[in-house]
């Protein structure tokens, strides 16, 4: 993202004075809730993306027609008025192969919320001088007079009846009272929507089946950092001391986890799981048989269940024919945490996507002889400078991260795929020499689906791709063998054959191909019926929005939570906004 240098673009002033007289001609456009108004504003291929400011729903609007209709449809009830451009923010920005865009933020009001926008102008072709918007973001800030009680509405201790509630006496409260919001899962996204809802003042519990909170990364295996930068992954309303490494340890993770549900009082059941439930359309709410630590059964009555247990389902189980006749050891990548015993003994990792690398380096550290079984390719950037592309907006020093935040909440997800295009050629001649060394090493590489890189694979999928913070290195080299594009046909004692008809000996094998849709994950904790409402997850919707993710579900009061810190930054916010909507009629 680079500022335009071209002489015939225009200076700082006159781009002000372009975003003004457009915003003014679009406060204009709603006034009048006429699609015709809005279309002579937006260029054919323009996206409006909203996020519950007029539709309360996550969606993307298409083309002119689609964005143009929308608006006039949403707008209509919703009284937008004060349009404000934030003229410090107007930029021109060399977007590569899509042009030239004039970027600027702005705000406005609802009759129930503080919103705000982004807005990118496109000069059209051959009309010098007239600019029409190329993507229009529009989002629900706060609820007028329920403002989340941070920043500058933080509370005084009298407004919050004088005194303050710890964590430990909030989860006892929830012993004799019903929450309204119980969150399955007391890991990142589950503790961020927690401390959302808590400065919203809607009672939330939170149920977690391990005996501390962070134990879901406290007893992961020794080696695992985070393979993004830390300011890039602050939790809400606390970030991380600024004295941390730029890429934090799965132990640093878990203790702030824990430090974090204390200090933002959250309330907290662990060693508790979900045994039964069960919903009364009637009485919108849910009746929860919890089975707490000590044998116990405690029944909780909210108006909301959140399920937050992680991008994905269980593991992928794939054919083993045989198994049972393998002498060595057997086991999936979610059961392995390392501290084995593994020097000098051979270890196949069955995968290829980030779980397989890290098991792969950490079988590797701890001396095993490492071979990686890959079936097809895998996207593979490096840590630096690749990913630093895709994470340069968020630095030391830079915008405010809620500034980021809404910058990139701003990109719809088309836009996002030939944006991330025009990065992955950089990031190819980036790594070229890695990727050359890779691919001598028998390890088949790709660019992402439509050679958009690793973050829209994300997005669709969830995965399938690995930053490298080392185990590349060691396929290079040598240190970690690869075996391409076969499977495994059979085991015989020590013995693995393969479906290409070769054979080798083992002592321990670890399979990594992957995680079940998070379909799967309601399925097992929520039962069949509200799994077929709720659908596949994750993947791109019908409205260029991530299926069944931090909105309502096919399920009345059941909503899903999940994916990045980052995301769980954001969007924990935008969950927590719906739930307290829901809670005051307004959804």
């Amino acid at each position: 993202m680079t500022i335009a240098r071209n002489n015939d673009a225009p200076d700082h002033d006159t781009a002000v004075r372009i975003a003004q007289d457009w915003l003014d001609a679009f406060a204009a456009g709603i006034a009048q809730c006429e699609p015709e108004a809005a279309a002579a504003l937006l260029t054919g291929d323009v996206y409006w993306r909203d996020v519950l400011a007029l539709t309360w729903d996550l969606r993307t609007f298409a083309g002119a027609a689609d964005a143009s209709a929308g608006i006039a449809r949403h707008a209509q009830g919703r009284h937008l008025t004060g349009f404000a451009l934030d003229t410090a923010s107007v930029q021109l920005i060399d977007r590569g192969s899509l042009g030239l865009s004039l970027e600027a933020l702005f705000a406005f009001e609802t009759d129930i919320g503080w919103c705000r926008g982004h807005l990118r102008l496109r000069e059209v072709a051959g009309s010098p001088g007239q600019w029409v918007a190329w993507t229009v973001f529009t989002a629900l800030e706060d609820l007028k007079g329920h403002e989340e009680q941070a920043g500058k509405y933080r509370p005084s201790m009298y407004e919050r009846s004088g005194r303050w509630m710890t964590a430990a006496e909030r989860s006892a409260h929830f012993e004799t009272a019903d929450p309204d919001t119980v969150i399955i899962g007391g890991a990142q996204t589950g503790l961020a929507l927690a401390a959302r809802l808590g400065a919203m003042d809607v009672p939330a519990l939170v149920i977690e089946k391990e005996p501390r909170i962070g134990d879901v990364w406290r007893n992961r295996y020794a080696s695992l950092v985070l393979h993004n930068q830390v300011w890039a992954n602050h939790l809400p309303l606390m970030p991380f001391p600024a004295s941390w490494p730029v890429y934090i340890s799965k132990d640093q993770l878990a203790e702030w986890l824990e430090i974090y549900a204390s200090a933002m009082a959250i309330a907290a059941w662990t060693s508790t799981t979900l045994e039964e439930s069960h919903y009364d359309a009637a009485d919108k709410r849910w009746t929860l048989k919890l089975r707490r630590g000590d044998g116990s059964l405690s029944i909780v009555r909210p108006r909301n269940v959140v399920l937050a247990t992680g991008v994905f389902g269980g593991a992928r189980q794939i054919d083993l024919p045989d198994a049972q006749r393998f002498a060595g050891q057997l086991m999936y990548a979610a059961e392995y945490a390392g501290a084995e015993d593994v020097s000098g003994k051979r270890a196949l990792v069955v995968g290829s996507g980030a779980s397989a690398h890290d098991v792969a380096q950490e079988l590797h550290n701890a001396g095993a002889s490492v071979t990686m079984l890959q079936r097809g390719s895998t996207c593979i950037i490096s840590l630096e400078p690749g990913t630093t592309l895709a994470y340069s907006a968020y630095r030391e020093g830079g915008p405010p991260t809620e500034t980021v935040d809404l910058l990139s909440d701003s990109i719809p997800h088309p836009v996002l795929v030939e944006l991330h295009k025009d990065m992955t050629r950089k990031v190819i001649e980036l790594d070229k020499e890695l990727i050359a060394g890779l691919n001598r090493a028998g390890f088949a590489t790709n660019n992402g689906e439509e050679d958009s890189g690793f973050l829209t694979n994300f997005h669709r999928r969830g995965g399938g791709y690995y930053i490298n913070v080392g185990t590349s290195d060691l396929i290079v080299s040598g240190a970690i063998k690869v075996k391409h594009g076969t499977t495994i046909a059979g085991f015989d004692g020590p013995t693995v054959r393969f479906a290409d008809g070769s054979a080798a000996d083992y002592d321990l094998v670890v399979i990594a191909a992957g995680y079940q849709n998070m379909q799967e994950s309601v399925r097992a904790i929520m039962g069949e019926a509200v799994a077929e409402k709720v659908g596949p997850v994750w993947g791109m919707d019908e409205h260029n929005e991530l299926r069944a993710m931090w909105k309502q579900t096919g399920q009345e009061g059941f909503w899903l939570a999940g994916g990045s810190l980052r995301q769980n930054r954001t969007f924990s916010k935008y969950l927590a906004l719906q739930i307290k909507g829901r809670e005051l009629g307004l959804v």
